[in-house]
């Protein structure tokens, strides 16, 4: 029987590094566009996307974009906040829960990246610009892309984990 110790520090070490390497990717992509592109430069890599340099001040989809300033601190306090439960719920997991643990990885990762932009930049760099029809998405970055895809695993997970006994949404216990 393997020593679960041993094998819970295991994958501790695997998800924290896994938050870390969507961290760096994230930074490392960032400081590239910074570096080659000036605020609002775009260039055409596909007809449906293209890189751009945007700074968005606001959440998700540049949500309270234009809101006097606030939302630097509000958003960087919410993130690291977010941050720390996630860390002590990675640490809570059992060496079952892999998925989970991914899911919780990649939104830590990016949590981290964007709070990092944040706190130094004062907003965060998105680049990644999908378009159809001339209708834009919102530009986002490596970070919302890793907590997009945890969130997506989190939701399949649940679903996964479903008795299959609930068939009203129920527990009969």
């Amino acid at each position: 029987m393997p020593d679960t110790k041993l094998s819970n520090r295991k994958q501790l070490w695997l998800l924290l590094s896994i938050a870390v390497v969507v961290f760096f990717a994230d930074q490392l992509t960032k400081l590239w566009i910074v570096n080659q592109y000036i605020y609002g430069a775009s260039d055409a890599v596909t007809s449906f996307f293209n890189l751009v340099r945007v700074h968005n001040f606001g959440a998700a989809f540049s949500f309270l974009n234009n809101e006097g300033g606030w939302q630097r601190w509000g958003f960087s306090i919410f993130a690291a906040l977010v941050s720390l439960v996630i860390l002590v719920w990675i640490t809570r997991l059992t060496t079952q829960q892999k998925l989970e643990g991914l899911a919780l990885a990649l939104i830590l990762g990016g949590a981290l990246g964007n709070l990092y932009d944040r706190l130094t930049l004062g907003y965060v760099v998105d680049f990644l610009d999908f378009h159809w029809s001339g209708r834009h998405f919102p530009a986002f970055n490596i970070a919302d892309s890793a907590i997009s895809v945890g969130a997506v695993l989190i939701l399949v997970e649940g679903f996964i984990k479903r008795p299959a006994n609930d068939t009203d949404g129920k527990n009969k216990d």
